[in-house]
């Protein structure tokens, strides 16, 4: 098989298309990427930034740049020896404009008869037959309705939105509201989306409708574009978009492996804890949200949390914030909330399945709860019963009144068979994510670079040993796993969590300047204030359009105050008010500078030494597009901000030409950093074949993460505020054998042996040795 050595991720769109990618692979090649990365390219929505709202997957989207530029981008790549992987979505389509979906608008004319009907999760006979679509203001909307004739044909218009009438279902001067009620879709009020649709979704996207590619008509029809990229040799390696959606995964992998002759293929999996994937999965591993974590907390100095967990139950007036519990209502509240339109679904697939008498009416709520107490993603049964199990447990501890219907329960939902236990595990995903992910990372804000995808926030930091544990289990389990610190997905770029992550040297200080500003910009919700002025103090300099925006979203997410559904405009006035007293008032301002001064140059070489830590350590370290330089986007879409490449180029020719860049705002160093790491593992694998930690001696020991990779060497500071605090490195040293090294990134000689770290991190806080003699 052919796998890289690392990718550089790049967000394909129509304003920067194939042709754009092809045009930038000499800087990659450069940086010393071995592989480019895609988001998706197949055909997906007018005007998508993104690509996961998928509308024809014949096609490679034409204003992406289309087959031709998918042909140019390879060949650019291949010139330079790069590999190219791409990143597709087989759990859902996009249907927000059913004309551009040819599938979905077939079955929406058509209903079950439509020839495309399996390829979609609908529960007709709970629609009456029709397929629930929800789109109107109000149940009143009937009423604006028109009936609109076209090329021979008749459809239904509502405001911008176009829906297909079924053959012979209409006539010239029909009543629209009259003729709605003869099609095979129903157009209902919003609202109604949580509780009664009956076609699956993406978590609770109603514009993106699941498909079953479990099918093998609908896998072939949705992957024979995928398998062209193959056998024509445009990719060598698939990305697959969130496959705890489909019913299969582990038979979907198979099939994919067929299809690509045994490729390279990646999963977007969020292990919790020590969760490990089922064995014989064809893939090489996880999107890198595992690795991220741990890079995250071995940065966070642990005596933080005793007092920054304090000041957030002090913003809480007192009432402190139990993990488990808060992603235990939130879970809650999802299930009976956006997603009950899922759980009722499995309340009806488990009566249709138990005689009539023995269906107890507390099962959908048993079913809730479940879903609230289940510890991971999901389970692949037989694979992973025991978190049912868990789930079972801690459900009925919660809600022993429901004791005999989780029992009855369990026992269906652990047999692999089952058609209830298959939706359940499907459902599962979506409460998890939606429950945490975009709800409760939201309300806990202690320290909110660990409110990150795939983290768990109540682990606050990991010491070094554990740092090698990890790796070193990565190493022997997943080599060849992906590993990252951005993504489009992530809440906050690394470089905004690197500098969040010093506030856990400085937790009074934090706390003094909270009260500060809580009296100069109030905030009656103020742990989404702590959120508001972490994210202002990380992403700093931040435009002002970028931090209302992101406060926006950041407390419709949270649901506490205000909320997507109901906005509070009121409340939401006064946040923004908090935003621009940032930029406007100078008192405020005054308490921003300050904060930056203590916490901007640690942030800096936090940022340093998380990049070598992840470009060096086990598996395929990916860069996110631009996050060479310093990455300071929050959540999306503001990490899918064009990137300057032109600046990035020229920045790069600088370096090596010689140039030695200071620890400042340009990101210079970052790129140093960036490209010698990329560079040595791509030129020279076979320095990175083993993993090996190194231990300091000295009295500042404990601030250094070191590892041996097989003949380059890492070496990298934690915890550096506490560092200069008690006067550097001093007497610190790291034995790292007998032969003469190299700095990559310093191009600094040293004998080898028992070297000071006051001398090797004088320049950087981190440094990247080999063998004098191993750049020839």
């Amino acid at each position: 098989m052919k796998a890289p050595v690392s990718t550089y991720r790049i967000q394909v769109r129509p304003s920067f298309d194939l042709d754009a990618v092809a045009d930038v692979i000499g800087y990659l090649h450069e940086l010393g990427a071995d592989w480019v990365y895609l988001s998706p390219i197949l055909e997906a929505e007018s005007g998508s930034d993104h690509g996961y709202d998928v509308v024809d997957h014949a096609l490679v989207d034409p204003a992406r740049g289309g087959a031709d530029g998918l042909e140019r981008a390879a060949a650019a790549a291949r010139t330079h020896g790069m590999g190219v992987l791409v990143d597709i979505v087989p759990n859902h389509v996009g249907v927000a404009t059913p004309s551009a979906m040819a599938w979905w608008w077939d079955v929406l004319a058509n209903g079950r008869d439509s020839a495309h009907a399996e390829a979609f999760d609908i529960d007709w006979d709970f629609g009456g037959g029709r397929v629930r679509i929800p789109v109107l203001g109000s149940a009143d909307d009937l009423g604006a309705l028109e009936l609109v004739a076209t090329d021979g044909a008749f459809e239904l218009h509502y405001f911008d939105h176009r829906f297909p009438v079924a053959a012979g279902t209409a006539a010239d001067g029909d009543d629209a509201a009259a003729v709605h009620a003869r099609q095979h879709y129903e157009l209902v009020d919003w609202r109604r989306a949580d509780a009664d649709l009956n076609y699956r979704r993406f978590f609770a996207v109603n514009t993106l409708a699941a498909i079953r590619v479990e099918v093998p008509r609908v896998f072939d029809e949705s992957h024979a574009e995928i398998a062209r990229w193959f056998e024509a040799g445009l990719a060598d390696g698939l990305r697959v978009d969130h496959p705890d959606g489909l019913r299969h995964p582990g038979a979907y992998l198979d099939r994919l492996a067929e299809l690509t002759g045994g490729a390279y293929v990646l999963v977007e999996k969020i292990l919790e804890g020590d969760e490990r994937m089922p064995r014989g999965w064809a893939t090489e591993g996880t999107t890198g949200y595992d690795a991220l974590g741990d890079i995250d907390r071995v940065l966070v100095d642990p005596a933080g949390e005793a007092p920054l967990t304090d000041l957030d139950t002090r913003l809480r007036g007192g009432e402190p914030v139990d993990w488990a519990e808060l992603i235990h209502d939130t879970k809650r509240a999802v299930a009976d909330g956006i997603l009950r339109s899922e759980v009722l679904r499995l309340d009806r697939e488990l009566a249709a399945a138990s005689p009539a008498d023995e269906h107890l009416p507390e099962v959908a709520d048993a079913v809730a709860e479940l879903l609230a107490c289940f510890p991971v993603y999901r389970s692949y049964l037989p694979f992973g019963e025991e978190h049912l199990r868990e789930a079972a447990e801690l459900a009925t501890r919660h809600r022993p009144d429901l004791a005999p219907a989780i029992e009855r329960l369990l026992r269906i939902l652990a047999d692999p068979e089952h058609p209830a236990a298959q939706r359940f595990q499907q459902t599962s995903g979506m409460v998890m994510a939606k429950g945490v992910e975009d709800t409760a990372f939201y309300r806990y804000t202690r320290l909110t670079s660990l409110t990150e995808v795939g983290g768990d926030p109540a682990e606050f930091a990991i010491d070094v040993a554990d740092f090698h544990a990890r790796s070193a289990s990565r190493h022997e389990r997943m080599p060849r796993s992906m590993t990252t610190l951005s993504t489009h997905d992530t809440k906050r770029g690394e470089d905004v969590r690197a500098r969040i992550d010093v506030i856990a040297e400085v937790p009074e200080e934090w706390s003094a300047a909270l009260d500060e500003l809580h009296e100069l910009a109030p905030l009656d919700d103020r742990p989404l204030a702590n959120l508001l002025w972490q994210a202002v103090v990380g992403a700093w300099p931040a435009s002002r359009e970028r931090l209302h925006a992101y406060a926006e979203k950041a407390a419709r997410e949270a649901g506490n105050s205000t909320g997507w559904a109901a906005p509070d405009a009121a409340f939401e006035e006064r946040m923004h008010a908090l935003v621009d007293a940032a930029f406007d008032d100078g008192r405020v301002r005054a308490v921003v500078d300050r904060l930056l001064a203590r916490l901007e140059l640690p942030g800096w070489s936090n940022g340093l030494s998380g990049k070598l830590l992840q470009l060096t350590a086990p598996g395929v370290p990916d860069v996110y597009q631009g996050s060479e330089l310093w990455e300071q986007s929050l959540v999306d879409p503001d990490n899918r901000r064009p990137v300057d490449f032109d600046a990035r180029r020229r920045m790069l020719a600088e370096l090596d030409g010689g140039a030695r860049p200071p620890i400042d705002a340009s990101g210079a160093a970052k790129l140093l950093v960036t490209s010698r790491a990329l560079r040595l593992r791509r030129d020279r694998p076979e320095l990175f074949e083993d993993y090996m930690p190194l231990a300091a001696s000295g009295t500042a020991a404990d601030h250094l993460v070191a590892f041996d990779r097989g003949g380059a060497i890492a070496l990298a500071t934690r915890l550096p505020l506490a560092l200069a605090e008690r006067g550097g490195w001093g007497d610190t040293v790291v034995d790292v054998g007998s032969a003469p090294l190299t700095d990559v990134l310093t191009g600094r000689h040293h004998q080898g042996g028992v070297l000071r770290l006051a001398e090797v991190l004088h320049d950087y806080p981190v440094a990247l040795l080999v063998e004098e003699g191993g750049l020839a």
